[in-house]
C-alpha cells in the first residue's frame, strides 16, 4: 500500500500520517517511513542534531502494525490501549528509512496484541510489545 491507499485503511492524515508504505506478509505487517529531516517533531529534537523521538518511533511502528487488521476496520478507529517493553537501540535521523515488521499476539474481542521491531538498515532501532482497541 502506499500513502494514499494507507488513508483508506487509517484514519490519520499529514502530518500524523507516519507510514510511507505498508503491506503484509504471511503473519506479518512490514511499513516503512523515510524520515525527510523537516518534519514537524524534529524542530527541537534537538537543534543542530536532529534526532527522532522515542515515542514517534513507536507511532509510527503502531501505523505500520495496523495493517495485519485493516480488514477489522472498517468505520472503527484504532486506538492505542498499551504500549509494553519498549527498547531504543539506536538514534533515528534525517536520511534514514525506518523499516517496521509487527504481529499480531493475541486478539480478545476488539482488542489485537502485536509485537513490533523497528530497523535501520538491518539494524534495529527499536521494538515494542503494543495493544489497540478498536472503537466504533
Amino acid at each position: 500500500m502506499n500513502r494514499e491507499e494507507i488513508k483508506g485503511v487509517l484514519p490519520h492524515r499529514e502530518p500524523m500520517l507516519l507510514v510511507d508504505e505498508a503491506h503484509r506478509e504471511s503473519d506479518e505487517s512490514v511499513g516503512s517511513y523515510t524520515v525527510r529531516g523537516d518534519e514537524y517533531f524534529l524542530q527541537g529534537h534537538f537543534p543542530g542534531n536532529p534526532v527522532v523521538p522515542g515515542v514517534i518511533l513507536c507511532e509510527m511502528m503502531a501505523q505500520s502494525g495496523c495493517v495485519l487488521f485493516s480488514d477489522a476496520l472498517a468505520g472503527k478507529t484504532p486506538y492505542f490501549s498499551g504500549l509494553d517493553k519498549v527498547r531504543f537501540k539506536r538514534t533515528v535521523v534525517p536520511g534514514d528509512t525506518v523499516v517496521f515488521r509487527c504481529r499480531v499476539t493475541a486478539t480478545k474481542g476488539p482488542f489485537y496484541f502485536l509485537s513490533g521491531t523497528g530497523y535501520v538498515a538491518d539494524e534495529v532501532c527499536v521494538t515494542a510489545e503494543m495493544s489497540f482497541a478498536l472503537v466504533i
